[in-house]
């Protein structure tokens, strides 16, 4: 079974739009999990400009589905992984200015430093993952690292999947098909939604877990969220 993970980075987005505590982030989380979603997703940044490290730390004791925690490992995020142990660490190579991830990882480049964070995060029985586009060295050069996941950077697909979605998903499947042959798990994110998350799945079966934020979000001011929710886990059955 594919899980769905919300992030809900944009919850916090909009409660710092305005200051104060609404929306509340701790109540929003707690009804994803409610209405159905088997995990939640976080992704401080050093600016701190959605999800808060302050968020993170309440979060934790209160999320009874899987937690993630994803970003740059940069020795503050690490320290408050190793503080806060989520069920699993998402490494993603985003600079500190960048909007949204727009990148995988270099793996065979950053091999040796990316080996280090992830004996760090197993050492203290965190799953870990690493956020890579759908090419084969850079899974192979993942798989090197230790890691126990990969996370496929799929907006390259969402981009192209109107104009041909057989061409959208095929490196993916490769890669996906790799990973798991190389005794990986494989998860997915980014620009999925309502449209395009079916295909994936049906072309990738053996997803682990997507994770879901902007768009769900998105869907959510005009479905609700409960309905959100349900129509997204049903992309994945």
């Amino acid at each position: 079974m594919t899980k769905l993970s919300v992030n809900v980075n944009k919850i916090a987005t909009l409660r710092n739009a305005r200051g104060g505590n609404i929306p509340n982030v701790l109540k929003v989380t707690l009804d994803c999990e409610s209405f159905g979603a088997e995990g939640i997703t976080v992704h401080p940044r050093p600016d701190e400009r959605h999800i808060r490290y302050a968020d993170v730390y309440e979060l934790r004791p209160a999320v009874s589905t899987e937690f993630n925690i994803e970003g740059y490992p940069s020795e503050k995020f690490l320290d408050l992984v190793l503080k806060v142990k989520p069920d699993q660490v998402t490494l993603v190579p985003d600079a500190h200015d960048v909007i949204t991830s727009n990148a995988g990882w270099d793996t065979r480049s950053n091999l040796d430093f990316l080996s280090k964070i992830i004996d760090r995060c197993k050492g203290a029985n965190i799953r870990t993952s690493i956020f890579v586009e759908p090419d084969l060295e850079m899974v192979e050069y993942a798989a090197k690292t230790g890691t126990d996941r990969i996370e496929l950077y799929t907006e390259p697909y969402a981009v192209q999947y109107e104009q041909d979605r057989e061409a959208a998903v095929a490196p993916f499947v490769k890669a996906a098909e790799h990973a798991r042959s190389l005794g990986l798990g494989v998860n997915a994110g980014h620009d999925l939604n309502l449209e395009n998350l079916r295909f994936l799945h049906e072309s990738i079966p053996f997803l682990s877990e997507v994770s879901i934020g902007h768009c769900l979000i998105c869907d959510a001011l005009y479905l609700g969220l409960k309905e959100t929710i349900r129509q997204y886990k049903e992309c994945l059955k």
